[in-house]
């Protein structure tokens, strides 16, 4: 019995229904591609919070230091001790070397992964970063060497700890950013300016991943551009800051 091919008509009406089904399928996949990286985003950002928890139970209720730079008399030896990573500049003999090692956040050990937001894909921090898209509440929490306030802040005078963002989805018109500034001065960071570089990306389907000083991470969809008018036309686009005044940053 002679087998029956397909005539080019079948053949072309079956392609076509193929790719009807690719073309509905495929918002979906990418839905759920969305979804999942924004799940695993969160729970990065809950360990995040989890070491910095533990990290306050070893320190006598300190949180890490958004960062700290020290340096030699002869300035050979550079060191910028951050939050999520320490770097060391050393130049000997006309030439220099950087390394780069766990921050202060992580103590020991190599957790430098988690720091990788799985939707963050712009420039990071610096070259040498292997990891980016997070940054840590240094207006309230972390605060630094250079900051009006140098010493971080404790954990028992944080009062309202659902309500205190801790870490987030780091991001500005330069790529990325480790250091979340509140909208507007405060005590702890009277001396900071350009508080456009310390907004959040809401680069997960509109929103932006946040962790707080309680261990609880969510997803928020309200973006504010309330700042100095001076920040407020820098601010770049999908990016903003967690509420119109520092209620989600402070330690009220």
């Amino acid at each position: 019995m002679k087998k029956r091919a397909f005539t080019l008509l079948e053949l072309l009406a079956v392609l076509a229904c193929i790719a009807l089904m690719i073309g509905i399928l495929l918002p979906s996949l990418r839905e759920a591609k969305a979804q999942g990286q924004s799940i695993l985003c969160l729970s990065k950002l809950r360990q995040c919070s989890i070491a910095a928890s533990a990290y306050t139970a070893c320190s006598d209720g300190f949180y890490p230091m958004s960062y700290q730079t020290e340096a030699s008399a002869d300035l050979s030896r550079i060191q910028n001790r951050a939050w999520d990573y320490i770097i060391t500049m050393q130049w000997q003999g006309g030439q220099s070397r950087r390394s780069i090692a766990p921050g202060i956040l992580w103590q020991s050990g190599d957790s430098m992964e988690i720091q990788q937001c799985p939707s963050y894909r712009q420039a990071g921090n610096a070259d040498i970063e292997p990891f980016t898209g997070y940054n840590y509440n240094t207006s309230y929490i972390g605060h630094g060497s250079a900051e009006s306030i140098p010493q971080p802040a404790r954990y028992h005078e944080v009062k309202n700890p659902a309500q205190t963002a801790l870490f987030g989805d780091g991001e500005y018109e330069g790529g990325a950013n480790k250091y979340m500034r509140a909208p507007w001065a405060n005590p702890g960071d009277l001396s900071f300016n350009g508080r456009y570089a310390g907004t959040q990306g809401f680069r997960h389907r509109g929103r932006t991943n946040v962790a707080f000083c309680d261990g609880h991470a969510q997803a928020m969809k309200d973006c504010y551009l309330e700042t100095y008018p001076e920040d407020q036309k820098m601010i770049a686009e999908g990016t903003g800051f967690l509420s119109p005044d520092n209620r989600l940053y402070d330690l009220k």
